[in-house]
């Protein structure tokens, strides 16, 4: 637990600003998200968008955890059977085609992180329910959160709905703490028992980003070092948020005029009930 930072009124103030940029990349890039552009064509959109309107800095570019290489590129762009950190680059998106699009920004030095599943054109049955399931499991495990749940609470709920919906978990990728630092504690698993790991306070801010695979959950690692697939070429599908643990439940940061709405079932869960005039 000590590893898990407190943030701080300031903190949180920033990281609201910059939770509300990221959400707004992917706001702009929305109408251009098309059959026939191409991957590398949404990031320089995004990447000139970042730095010459907001002011903020593309935090994936040229970011370089131990092991790796440095990311060449501001944005991360998963078609169809790429579960995360595809690259982006000469691939023509096509209609059928399902794209997450991830972004993370820095603004005076916190970082907003997000992602949304788009649609090319007209996408299949399968590809429509399984970006759907996979966004309920992102609101689930939101909706988990408060003070003195666990991390495990959120993780139980996600595995939950995705496995009756007959898909998996990936494992090998998961949310993270964030503020000043992209990548911190707690890592939010995104499958796991209710009650078990840590327990959850006020201050804390962290992803919730369930990747949910339509087939398998096994993985495969693509020669670039960064891009990882299914193994078994299955779909993938990916929401993100980030997410504040307030004192009486949770604050969602990455917020935009145009942010796909919470499912109804969330929004009937969490908004409490309208004070009765007559009372």
């Amino acid at each position: 637990m000590t590893s898990i930072s407190i943030k701080t009124a300031e903190d949180i103030a920033g990281m609201r600003i910059a939770g509300r940029l990221a959400a707004e990349v992917l706001d702009f890039i929305t109408p251009h998200v098309k059959a026939g552009i191409t991957t590398g064509e949404l990031d320089r959109l995004c990447h000139e968008y970042m730095v010459n309107v907001q002011g903020t800095i593309p935090a994936p570019l040229n970011y370089c955890p131990p092991g790796y290489t440095p990311y060449p590129k501001a944005i991360c762009t998963s078609v169809n059977d790429v579960i995360c950190h595809g690259i982006p680059g000469d691939k023509v998106l096509k209609n059928g085609d399902v794209v997450n699009l991830d972004i993370t920004v820095i603004k005076d030095g916190y970082h907003g992180d997000t992602s949304r599943m788009f649609y090319v054109g007209e996408p299949s049955i399968m590809a429509k329910r399984l970006g759907d399931i996979t966004y309920e499991c992102m609101w689930l495990g939101i909706s988990k959160i408060k003070p003195g749940a666990h991390l495990g609470d959120i993780g139980y709920v996600i595995q939950q709905h995705a496995e009756k919906a007959g898909y998996s978990v990936v494992r090998e990728f998961c949310g993270h703490g964030i503020g000043k630092v992209f990548h911190e504690e707690p890592q939010v698993l995104h499958y796991g028992r209710p009650g078990t790991l840590e327990k959850l306070e006020a201050g804390m801010i962290f992803t919730v980003e369930p990747m949910i695979n339509a087939g398998r959950r096994d993985i495969k690692e693509m020669p670039d070092g960064w891009t990882i697939k299914t193994k078994d070429r299955s779909l993938s599908a990916q929401w993100e948020h980030t997410v504040l643990v307030t004192e009486t439940g949770y604050e969602v940061l990455t917020v935009s005029k145009d942010m796909p709405p919470p499912p109804a079932f969330i929004v009937q869960a969490t908004t409490p009930p309208a004070a009765n005039p007559a009372a």
